[in-house]
């Protein structure tokens, strides 16, 4: 076991450097320029009695000091050996926008992101596996079909088309005034408020962004636990467990769960990455400020330290989920044993 994890350690690691190079080649070598983007506009605000041409000049001679400045004047690979250098010594950089640390922009968005996600998490897996129990034991009965059906149409709507029917239907546009269309906060929200009256209005504000981050996932998992489970329930030894005896309480959670939890499992690896990366889509549509939409933000803006701090850490994250999907594998199906692939 600790060799396999030796050996995957290393081989995440090679896959992470080729990620980043991949992404900042990409990242850099897309059209626009942050430096031209700081100073769009400089011309048209030219100084009276400067001639156009001089203003052109200065403007180039303060580009390419910027650029300097910023290290974009320097070799893509020059420009990534310092970039990952400062990543291995967790140093993201400073912001191209503002200037600001990019540590800083990340942790002031960060908790907002991973409320809405771990909640999301959280229901879905235990609507799923609630709704997969039910439809493979009452499997063809008039309940399992409607939620079937149910199921499906959730699969099929996208989220950015439901979230923007929220807030026309339920966000005060031009129906019902239920829920806010946007922010985390009322307008007389208070920091002296009580805990819960805080708390409360806190997730008042992201329930229908986390209903739209959530209806999906669940609708998936449901259908992938509810196909696992109809087939475990043909096997030999569920006819067994029934045959001694066991209750069928035991023999759906002990038995047939266990064995059909795996499919489940593997979604483990898609976790991680998304406490960080968040939902650019629902973020953006509810005006929430997480770190999806500090993301489609920085895209906009080219702000270069910002966008590959969030993809580094993305990917990272990627990697060791599926490794941790791998261990949980194990621990759920003692089939599987690592011991059996080494040499």
């Amino acid at each position: 076991m600790l060799r396999y994890l030796a050996q995957r350690i290393v081989l995440l690691a090679l896959t992470f450097v080729a990620i980043t190079m991949v992404a900042f080649s990409i990242v850099h070598l897309a059209p626009g320029d942050p430096v031209d983007l700081f100073f769009a506009g400089g011309l048209a605000s030219g100084s009276e009695g400067v001639s156009t041409e001089r203003l052109a000049e200065d403007m180039e001679r303060q580009k390419a000091e910027l650029r300097r400045e910023l290290g974009l004047d320097r070799p893509l690979h020059e420009q990534y050996a310092v970039w990952f250098g400062r990543i291995l010594r967790a140093d993201l950089g400073l912001s191209f926008k503002d200037n600001r640390p990019v540590w800083d922009k990340i942790a002031e968005r960060l908790r907002l992101t991973v409320t809405l996600n771990v909640l999301s998490i959280v229901i879905s897996f235990a609507l799923a596996i609630a709704l997969g129990i039910f439809s493979a034991v009452r499997e063809a009965s008039l309940a399992d079909r409607v939620s079937t059906t149910v199921v499906f149409m959730l699969v099929s709507l996208p989220s950015f088309w439901v979230g923007t029917l929220i807030i026309i239907y339920l966000c005060g546009g031009d129906f019902l005034d239920w829920f806010p269309p946007a922010g985390v906060h009322s307008l007389a929200y208070e920091p002296d408020w009580p805990w819960l009256r805080r708390t409360s209005d806190y997730l008042y504000h992201l329930a229908m962004p986390l209903l739209v981050t959530t209806y999906g996932s669940f609708a998936f998992m449901s259908r992938v636990l509810r196909s696992s489970m109809l087939e475990v329930k043909r096997q030999d030894y569920i006819r067994t467990a029934r045959a001694k005896g066991l209750s069928e309480r035991v023999v759906v959670l002990k038995h047939m769960l266990r064995n059909s939890i795996i499919p489940i499992v593997t979604n483990i690896g898609g976790l991680l990455p998304a406490l960080i990366g968040g939902s650019v889509i629902i973020e953006t549509i509810f005006s929430l400020p997480g770190l999806g939409y500090l993301g489609y933000q920085a895209v906009l803006a080219r702000d270069y330290p910002v966008v590959l701090a969030l993809m580094s850490v993305s990917s990272a994250l990627t990697l060791v989920g599926i490794l941790i999907s791998d261990i949980a594998l194990v621990l759920v199906d003692p089939r599987i044993s690592f011991e059996k692939a080494e040499p």
